[in-house]
């Protein structure tokens, strides 16, 4: 008789420890997820800044053509951030971060030119960069926060049993490059 409560009690805590590491495992697939899926949020709005930049070189061509090297530099960084979206996001990251710079020196352009400040199609181009680099700052913070999630229940116990055994790593957050980092200079 009392074998068969030993038996029954060690069943039941068995049972117990079986589901407590299906809903661990569960628990780190569904934050997994959440990190893949606000990866591709920040991805979405990366490609909108990119197909944003190609127009607005152009309206800034007609008005600043022998600036060709500022032009140049940012296609130019265009280009290598959108090369560098398969490689994860810390190359990533630095390769956005040169594209904020030379989008920086575009702008800082456009105030010597009084007419392109004052071309519609330009201040439209400028306003829809504005709001998409909005909504590629928020995308970032949600995605550390899913990152920081995430790795803190494959970093503490007891989940990090279950983590270990089911093949889960702690992620890279995204994180601000050098240029991105600098100061800002503001003059008026």
């Amino acid at each position: 008789m009392s074998a068969l409560i030993v038996l029954g009690v060690v069943v039941v805590l068995v049972v117990a420890l079986l589901l407590w590491a299906v809903s661990a495992y569960n628990s780190l697939v569904k934050a997994r997820n959440q990190v893949e899926a606000s990866w591709a949020q920040i991805d979405v709005q990366l490609k909108r800044r990119h197909s944003l930049i190609p127009n607005l070189v152009e309206t800034v061509k007609g008005y600043a053509a022998h600036e060709r090297s500022t032009l140049e530099a940012v296609v130019t960084a265009r280009n290598v951030a959108v090369q560098a979206a398969p490689q994860g996001p810390g190359r990533q990251a630095e390769a956005e971060g040169m594209l904020t710079q030379a989008l920086g020196r575009l702008f800082a352009l456009a105030e010597a030119y009084p007419d392109l400040k004052a071309n519609q199609g330009f201040l439209q181009l400028q306003g829809e960069l504005g709001a998409t680099e909005e909504k590629i700052a928020y995308a970032r913070q949600f995605y550390n926060s899913a990152i920081q999630t995430y790795n803190q229940r494959v970093q503490t116990l007891p989940t990090n049993l279950v983590a270990g055994i089911g093949g889960f790593r702690t992620k890279p957050y995204f994180e601000a490059t050098g240029a991105e980092r600098a100061d800002v200079n503001v003059r008026f």
